[in-house]
């Protein structure tokens, strides 16, 4: 269609197009519903049994101005016939409310060329004529440029249906999207129902109708239909983001509190636990600031409840003085960092993997932390069970390093099947026989039975002050030093636990990827790729970082050529001023490069966004040509 009018005829009877995947993305200014309406669209498609992962695309401020290619609000979904990892490459179709958050979405190289565009027409009739001239200049040059535009009168359907379009659009972009991929109008229509639960009657029918317009829409209207075949799981699956996720491992990991203070991308994990932690007894306790979150949570498991605090980089920031004491005290503690990107404020909406040095190092003296990265959103359950367990098991701190891009994501997985093994055993209350110390350390492990206030035999004084086994303050030189070695000891306890990290793909080869975290399911998707053209590719992904397990130093041997993969800084070889002697490598390339002493290059990203697995293709290829030409 290249004139201005909008399709507004019979479609051609025609076939869905059978696909193996598709990412579509809906694009709005913020406060116009795109993220519900994709939510939705993937919760269907997962309901259906097709693999689903969404990415949400969240501008920094909380109310750009409308029609501004910075404030570009919405959601990509990545619908596929499998299991689906990551957000994937570039998106197939697109649907935008108007014509300045797509040309964001065009000068990110986010679409695909040729890409298929459903775009809000209202504008060409808007009253203002700079509007009108923009958006006609828009279609007219996103044609020029080869994608498949087609204009959609949103405002005008929906205002036959409600007065207010703006909370309407959503609900019937949603049917027009489940009619196009031919996803099951009942599922939908539950789908509304369930998000609308809270509301009356009346709102749910309206959303329905407003459903079933845009599905009548598409079907009169658009001539192409897509078809993703389903394989739907035989077990039951949950569909969650990973701070829901974090939620629910705190509440099955049997932990009490949970104080935190509200800071983008964690808070809605606390708003989770609001609404349901009560019921299994649980408390969370909002503060004032970070700094009362972490003393409020540290106080409680000194009392013997087992505390979580949930925060970002800056508020891990503002915690640190506070987890010193933790670390000094011995006092069990889990922290949930989920890293955005910084320094400072930083990208408050956008991901980055800034924060593995600070969680390990960032502290005043040696304070020995353990520190783990889910690698997925169903590891963001279950890490929170394993943190529980290590920190009161080894009365340690454990800081677990979730991410913006875990945080948002939906993704199936099976329904976790509760098990008493998950939970501590209660704390020991029982006498302390005469002559127990508080800080009784074993001499192998570091470890010292946990004492509690108002245990028979136990009382002390607690300090973060330097102190003996009795918990007496002292500056003796040998005191001190005992006390530093037997905390890093309780580290190398648990080292000696850890599994060797598996290798996907070949045990050997040319070139070995290394992750941790979020970026998991793009370096494997990659490295399959890689492997289906005959490359000798494959990866490792790091759950443990702190302690790192045995068995790296040899892994890496076996590969010729080993590179991390990462979603944090790292200086760029090709820079005039960069060299040797001067580059700064991201911060898990650091780390293994001092532990193994072994040469290894890293690759990373840090532009607000999700790693792509082509990206990483094509990183790997030309790592690969380097290796030919030397």
């Amino acid at each position: 269609m290249n004139d201005s009018s909008v399709l507004e005829r019979p479609a051609a009877a025609r076939a869905a197009t059978v696909l193996a995947e598709h990412i579509v993305e809906v694009i709005s200014d913020s406060g116009e519903g795109a993220q519900r309406c994709g939510q939705s669209l993937a919760a269907i498609a997962a309901r259906m049994g097709n693999g689903i992962w969404t990415t949400e695309i969240i501008p920094a401020e909380i109310q750009p101005p409308a029609r501004s290619v910075a404030g570009a609000s919405g959601i990509r979904i990545r619908m596929g016939t499998s299991r689906v990892t990551n957000g994937g490459d570039d998106t197939d179709l697109v649907v935008a409310f108007n014509e300045q958050v797509l040309i964001g979405r065009v000068q990110a190289k986010e679409l695909k060329p040729g890409a298929t565009i459903l775009l809000e027409s209202m504008w060409a009739k808007h009253r203002d004529p700079a509007v009108v001239a923009s958006y006609r200049q828009t279609v007219d040059s996103l044609r020029a440029d080869g994608y498949d535009v087609h204009e959609v009168p949103l405002e005008e359907r929906c205002k036959e249906l409600v007065n207010d379009p703006r909370k309407g659009k959503n609900m019937f972009v949603l049917g027009l999207l489940c009619n196009l991929y031919g996803l099951d109008p009942q599922l939908a229509r539950d789908q509304i129902a369930r998000i609308f639960g809270k509301k009356d009657d009346k709102v749910i029918k309206q959303n329905v109708a407003l459903y079933e317009a845009g599905a009548a829409w598409g079907e009169a209207n658009l001539p192409f239909k897509y078809r993703i075949p389903a394989n739907k799981s035989t077990e039951a699956q949950i569909v969650i983001n990973g701070n829901t996720a974090v939620a629910l491992g705190v509440m099955a990991a049997g932990m009490d509190i949970c104080a935190m203070y509200p800071i983008t991308p964690a808070t809605s994990a606390s708003h989770y636990l609001s609404e349901a932690f009560e019921k299994v007894g649980g408390l969370v306790h909002q503060a004032e600031d970070e700094i009362a979150a972490c003393a409020f949570a540290v106080g409680a498991s000194y009392a013997g409840k087992c505390a979580v605090t949930i925060t970002s980089g800056p508020g891990y920031s503002l915690k640190q003085e506070v987890i010193g004491l933790a670390v000094m005290a011995e006092i069990p503690l889990v922290i949930v960092n989920v890293q955005r990107g910084g320094p400072s404020t930083g990208q408050p909406t956008k991901v980055e993997q800034g924060d593995l040095l600070s969680a390990i190092y960032g502290s005043h003296g040696d304070a020995p932390k353990v520190v783990l990265a889910p690698n997925g959103i169903e590891d963001c359950f279950y890490s929170m069970i394993t943190a529980r367990k290590i920190a009161e098991t080894f009365g340690m701190v454990v800081v677990v390093l979730s991410d913006a891009s875990l945080s948002t994501a939906q993704q199936p997985f099976a329904r976790p099947q509760f098990s008493e093994d998950w939970l501590a055993p209660p704390v020991d209350q029982t006498p302390v026989p005469a002559g127990g110390k508080p800080y009784d350390w074993d001499p192998i492990t570091g470890l010292s039975r946990r004492f509690q206030p108002g245990q028979p035999g136990g009382m002390h004084t607690l300090t973060g002050l330097a102190h003996d086994r009795n918990s007496k303050v002292a500056y003796d030189p040998a005191i001190n030093e005992e006390g530093l070695r037997m905390r890093s000891l309780k580290l190398a306890a648990l080292q000696k636990t850890l599994a060797p990290p598996t290798v996907f793909g070949g045990n050997d080869g040319d070139l070995l990827l290394v992750g941790w975290g979020s970026t998991m399911g793009a370096i494997e998707e990659a490295v399959t790729r890689l492997r289906g053209e005959g490359l000798a590719v494959s990866s490792m992904h790091l759950r443990f970082i702190q302690p790192l397990p045995s068995g790296i130093r040899e892994i890496l041997k076996r590969f010729a050529k080993v590179m991390t993969i990462e979603g944090n800084w790292s200086d760029k070889p090709e820079d005039e001023l960069i060299d040797e002697d001067n580059r700064r490598y991201s911060a898990l390339a650091m780390m293994l490069r001092a532990r193994f002493l072994v040469d290894i290059d890293c690759w990373s990203e840090a532009r607000g966004r999700p790693i792509k697995p082509a990206d990483i293709c094509g990183v790997a290829r030309k790592a690969l040509q380097g290796k030919a030409k030397s």
